[in-house]
């Protein structure tokens, strides 16, 4: 049986998407991100009553999820965190849609000036560090507690610290 093939370009909100009385937490905070971000350009008093009940409830999530995902974030629709617990993301980092980032990741400034660029469909492993300028392609893979330093092809995964490409066979 062959994999989904998932967009690299059309978010798939269903991935964010939780009923009313459901408890999850990582959901809670990437709608309460989503609500910030759709009422960001509202001149209207009920847009900035809507933006600052969203900026409480971002601040409420991430005390609950220990995670630090910045409301201002550049991250594509259909994100999945099924464990949020520390993951830090930097606000100029962008993340490509459909998305997986496990717990304790951290995407961020690196030695060098500049900040990652995720693609679509990229599934980032648990204590996985993504550092300073560079460019993980579509559809790739970084494997749990690897350091990634350098650019990672569509396809691709990289594992170890710091981080290489495993050859396709």
């Amino acid at each position: 049986m062959t994999e989904p093939i998932i967009s690299v370009t059309e978010p798939d909100w269903s991935r964010e998407k939780k009923s009313f009385f459901e408890w999850s937490p990582s959901k809670s905070l990437l709608a309460s991100i989503r609500s910030y971000q759709r009422q960001q350009n509202t001149h209207f008093l009920l847009g900035w009553v809507f933006k600052k009940v969203a900026v409480i409830q971002h601040r409420f999530w991430s005390v609950v999820t220990g995670a630090e995902i910045p409301i201002n974030s550049q991250i594509g629709g259909g994100l999945l965190i099924p464990h949020p617990n520390g993951i830090v993301i930097h606000p100029a980092a962008s993340i490509g849609p459909n998305c997986l980032i496990l717990q304790q990741v951290t995407i961020g400034v690196g030695a060098s000036d500049g900040f990652p660029e995720i693609g679509g469909h990229v599934d980032i492993g648990a204590g996985a560090k993504v550092l300073g300028a560079i460019k993980i392609g579509n559809h790739a893979k970084i494997g749990a507690n690897a350091v990634v330093l350098i650019d990672v092809p569509e396809g691709q995964t990289a594992v170890g610290i710091p981080a290489k490409l495993l050859s396709k066979k």
